[in-house]
């Protein structure tokens, strides 16, 4: 069956214009609530620079940070989620549920165990921590759901990441009995999915990792199209299917590693966002990716501006609200693929 055809092609882009103003309306609508609600005219006036001081300390200090580590962290999990489903060509693949999060809050768990903090020009470090227990969780799930004759098994690539999972999550909780008060109060905001705090410093560190790997990702589409026929019939057809297994792995990796170092120990998004994007512009990765990273970005986007407005003066950690919803998605997902 040719999914490329001019009508799919026009409607990935009819749903993708579509995605973009969802996507701006909820920034906007994020941007206008919170403890100190500002009129869609102040957000513009402030924008523009001629907001009144207070709108400028509440915008720019507090509330456009925050915003801008969500789009960019839901962006990169929907697009991670979509890469590894690709490569592994299994439709429950998440870097949740593969342990890549619990290695990503391994690595910022040592991170905050040095007694570094999240602000200053340090914070810069914490993808590259981050990356690093995403890296090492990943070669532990490959080497064990790796079997010489069959390759790897969907199945048991999932098993073997819920144990790794299981296992950094240990050595997290151990960490983080060690810590003071203070740091363990950080990490267990962190842990739970909050981006309360976040500045721009965050959002320096956040945003170089999702364009370079995003826009690689996405070159690659014709690639992770190749994927899905099989490495067999891919590498009949030129794909160098080891190499840009590895590289793209990687990318996945480091995407979901660093969003999440940024945001929170967030799940699902990398699961419902691919399967979503799948079912409105169909399987071509190069009408998927995009599509995913906007749905990625509108769940999370929402979920955080759910949390911090519907339960006031209380605020709920964008994470809790998106596993609400993920989870019962996720069963959904796991009977009907039986």
């Amino acid at each position: 069956m040719n999914f490329n055809t001019p009508s799919r092609g026009k409607r990935s882009i009819v749903v993708s214009i579509t995605l973009l103003c969802i996507a701006i309306a909820v920034i906007v609508i994020s941007l206008n609530t919170g403890t100190i609600r500002l009129s869609p005219a102040a957000v513009l006036q402030t924008l523009f620079g001629n907001g009144s001081s207070d709108d400028q300390i509440v915008l720019f200090d507090y509330r456009l940070p925050r915003i801008l580590v969500t789009v960019l962290a839901g962006a990169g999990l929907g697009i991670a989620g979509a890469a590894l489903q690709g490569i592994t060509r299994n439709p429950l693949a998440d870097p949740g549920i593969l342990g890549l999060h619990a290695g990503a809050a391994f690595g910022l768990m040592v991170f905050v165990s040095l007694s570094f903090t999240m602000d200053g020009s340090v914070a810069l470090l914490i993808p590259l921590f981050a990356f690093a227990g995403s890296v090492a969780a990943a070669l532990i799930i490959m080497l064990l759901s790796y079997d010489r004759h069959n390759g790897v098994s969907p199945i048991k690539l999932i098993l073997v990441g819920i144990a790794v999972a299981a296992g950094f999550h240990a050595l997290t909780l151990y960490l983080s009995l060690r810590l003071d008060e203070d740091t363990y109060s950080f990490a267990a905001r962190w842990l739970a999915g909050s981006v309360w705090g976040r500045d721009w410093i965050h959002v320096q560190a956040l945003l170089p990792w999702v364009v370079l790997c995003i826009s690689y990702i996405w070159s690659r589409s014709k690639t992770l199209d190749a994927f899905n026929l099989g490495d067999a019939a891919a590498t009949s057809i030129g794909t160098p299917v080891r190499s840009q297994r590895v590289i793209l792995l990687l990318c996945a990796v480091a995407l979901s590693a660093v969003s999440v170092s940024m945001a929170g120990g967030i799940g699902f998004i990398g699961l419902a966002a691919p399967h979503l994007a799948r079912r409105l512009v169909g399987p071509m990765h190069r009408h998927l990716i995009p599509a995913a990273g906007l749905i990625g970005m509108v769940i999370l986007v929402t979920a955080d501006t759910i949390g911090r407005t519907i339960f006031q003066p209380n605020a709920i950690p964008a994470g809790v609200v998106v596993a609400a919803i993920g989870a019962p998605y996720f069963l959904y997902l796991l009977v009907r693929s039986k």
